[in-house]
């Protein structure tokens, strides 16, 4: 195995090994979402503005499979459309209430894991 193999051989087991253990607390604090929707609430919690467009490009997923995905936000009351005054056509997205405290805990949980695995990338640090 070349040494660009390894590095990406050894990636690769870091990052199943991190999903691993988030996936224990996920499941259970964010119960009934599955990670697209929890992904799609912390994107349009964290950015102004969101729409169709923009969700479909940070995810590489297409326009459709965002609306499909951002109509079930909708059903479930964690996001609602909006637009603005000055443009009618184009349709944008906030959290509701119930999509900020789904944002707010996916954010808590990602404090967790950093200060859980600060120790690990620290040690690493001084080794490389």
């Amino acid at each position: 195995m070349d040494k660009e193999e390894q590095v990406m051989s050894e990636l690769w087991d870091l990052f199943n090994k991190k999903m691993w253990l988030d996936s224990f607390k996920m499941k259970t604090r964010l119960k009934g979402y599955n990670p697209s929707e929890v992904h799609c609430i912390e994107y349009i919690g964290g950015n102004e503005d969101s729409n169709v467009t923009k969700l479909a490009e940070t995810f590489y997923m297409t326009r459709s499979a965002i609306s499909k995905l951002t109509r079930k936000l909708i059903e479930k009351g964690l996001i609602e459309s909006y637009q603005k005054p000055d443009n009618r056509k184009e349709v944008y997205f906030r959290l509701t209430k119930q999509g900020d405290q789904i944002y707010k805990v996916h954010e808590e949980l990602h404090r967790e894991y950093k200060e859980r695995d600060k120790a690990v990338f620290e040690n690493n640090r001084r080794t490389v």
